[in-house]
């Protein structure tokens, strides 16, 4: 297994693009940059050009010279270069939290059918999802209808149709299962819930940067995602709304804040929406949390998301190469699709010592996530992670499962 994860490397079209990133010259083994990605060494240069020049030396100018214009200029490129969206429907704003709220809000108002009171969701969604449409249906009045998914799997287009109907106004979906990694139907799912008259609302989380998307393509309503996973924004970088061009005339969304405003420095009575995308703003734009995706987005500019798509089968295909060979005998389970057209850059592995054996596998430096009940997240981002890098981290696992003397990851066997 080993001179096969050396070969796939040698063979690697993204391998140069791995050096780029901090921490990628070391042992440890990252398998969670689908909850967090590595930075861009140009990061660094990046936030301190910021503060010496941009902040430090433009200091307020720097709102009318630049900064105000960000959100959409940073969302279109991501539009462009990720999403599959032409300019003037992506904007970075608020936590992925806040915007979802606003996009589930402004789906529902947008409905003036009043015999669609209901709203679809599934039972394995993101927690944040779930809490979030519960909310809403208790303030609108509304009904949920809960699609019970497969925590191994997710939504089928089949079960999307029998619950859409004539009663449904929104439909909120994850495009990638959180937990299992299922890669869901974006454009079968999209042309089910609008055959059935109503609005669908994409969670990207877990797919943007890592699987090619095509809002556009599939005339997606609405869709949301963050950017610390594999667009590499960091800690609590903000989030981003979609919206199809053919939604944004006369659509409102709930959170009135100044920076929405048609004139945001007139600081007059009343509101009245910016025109486009930029109404979907709120409150002041966080600067700082926009300047780390930009270098992420010209790289995957640059490669292409055809590209990150091929590395993100074979990374998956590899992970379950070896759960097969050394996991699955240790009594461990598959929680993911084995199709690789079917999940997206993370595979789940279950078992029960799982929960206790994370944290001592972060001591060793193999940082996988753990998912209740009992799932290791092995999460793999294309253009930062080896196939060594991989096979280092399953084996750890391995070597734990079988017991004390088998901790250190550094040894690489030759088997």
């Amino acid at each position: 297994m080993w001179p096969r994860a050396l070969e796939l490397d040698a063979a690697d079209p993204l391998a140069a693009y791995r050096p780029l990133f901090i921490g990628t010259d070391t042992d440890l083994s990252y398998l969670d940059g689908n909850s967090l990605g590595r930075p861009l060494q140009r990061t660094t240069a990046d936030i301190g050009r910021f503060i010496e020049e941009s902040w430090g030396g433009r200091l307020i100018r720097g709102w009318d010279e630049e900064w105000l214009e960000l959100p959409q200029a940073i969302g279109d490129q991501l539009g462009r270069s990720v999403l599959g969206a032409a300019p003037g429907q992506t904007i970075i704003a608020d936590s992925t939290t806040v915007v979802l709220y606003k996009l589930i809000r402004a789906a529902v108002a947008a409905v003036t059918d009043p015999a669609r009171t209901e709203i679809v969701l599934d039972t394995d969604n993101f927690p944040t999802d779930r809490y979030l449409v519960e909310g809403i249906a208790r303030e609108e009045g509304l009904t949920l209808r809960w699609i019970d998914a497969d925590p191994a799997s997710g939504v089928s287009v089949d079960q999307v149709r029998a619950a859409a109907g004539p009663a449904t106004a929104v439909v909120v979906l994850s495009q990638i299962a959180y937990r299992s990694g299922y890669l869901a139907d974006l454009p079968g799912i999209t042309a089910a819930v609008h055959d059935a008259g109503a609005l669908i609302v994409w969670d990207l989380c877990h797919s943007a940067g890592s699987v090619e998307i095509g809002l556009d393509d599939a005339d997606v309503d609405f869709a949301a995602g963050c950017t610390y996973k594999y667009l590499n924004g960091g800690p609590g970088s903000p989030a981003f709304a979609y919206v199809n061009a053919r939604h944004l005339p006369g659509l409102q969304q709930p959170i009135w804040g100044w920076m929405g405003r048609k004139d945001a420095f007139e600081m007059g009575p009343g509101y009245e929406a910016a025109s486009g995308i930029r109404g979907f703003l709120s409150g002041t734009p966080a600067i700082f949390g926009m300047l780390a995706m930009r270098g992420t987005l010209d790289l995957l500019e640059e490669v292409g998301m055809a590209a990150v798509r091929e590395k993100s089968r074979l990374l998956t295909a590899f992970a379950v190469e070896l759960h097969d060979a050394w996991l699955a005998p240790a009594g461990v389970t598959l929680a993911t699709p084995r199709d690789p057209e079917e999940r997206g850059g993370h595979i789940t592995v279950d078992h029960p010592a799982f929960r206790e054996m994370t944290a001592a596998l972060w001591e060793q430096d193999v940082i996988p996530d753990f998912r209740a009940p009992h799932g290791i997240r092995i999460g793999l981002s294309p253009l930062s992670t080896s196939f060594a890098e991989l096979y280092r981290g399953v084996a750890a696992i391995r070597d734990r499962l079988q017991g004390p003397g088998f901790d250190k990851i550094t040894a690489v066997p030759v088997n």
